[in-house]
């Protein structure tokens, strides 16, 4: 069974992964309006792994003998300066959400929880990849400049990394 605090906390992680996946919808939007089919490729399959992170929160905390909860969904922002910016977001999205797992662990270590502690080894691993994976598409669009996005926008889906092969349903919570 699972504890109330835990139950609790686990249920405010599946509104944080649903918002990121609701997030990155807006992002993706903005992305393919603006001519950046590449850049929204990406987020795309972002949002798909972000509800893939909700789904795995949801139907833990059921296995568990708890009740997931969904929430309404705050709507996320629609516009954007420029790509840059909009990838600032998405690291400092990704910042957050580590900020939030870590909050987990450190709440069932403390509860001695240890099958949710072990639950979420594969999202504290999996938040490594989501921040490094944003600094680095940072460090590319620095690179290219901002008046030189076409090879970017080309390339990006290379940049996913090895976590979209794992998040995107390889593995099973």
């Amino acid at each position: 069974m699972i504890n109330k605090k835990i139950e609790d906390i686990c249920n405010r992680q599946i509104e944080r992964e649903g918002y990121s996946s609701i997030l990155y919808l807006a992002m993706a939007s903005w992305s393919e309006i603006n001519g950046l089919a590449g850049v929204a490729g990406w987020l795309y399959a972002q949002a798909e792994e972000e509800k893939l992170h909700m789904l795995k929160f949801i139907k833990y905390i059921n296995e568990r003998g708890g009740k997931a909860v969904l929430p309404a969904f705050k709507k996320p922002p629609a516009d954007f300066k420029t790509v840059e910016d909009l990838f600032k977001e998405v690291l400092k999205h990704e910042e957050f959400v580590t900020a939030s797992i870590n909050e987990i662990v450190a709440l069932s270590l403390s509860e001695k929880d240890f099958n949710t502690h072990n639950f979420l080894q594969w999202f504290v691993f999996e938040q490594v990849e989501e921040e490094s994976s944003a600094r680095a598409i940072l460090d590319k669009i620095r690179l290219v400049g901002k008046n030189n996005m076409y090879q970017f926008d080309r390339d990006i889906m290379t940049l996913r990394g090895p976590a979209a092969g794992q998040a995107s349903g390889t593995q099973t919570a």
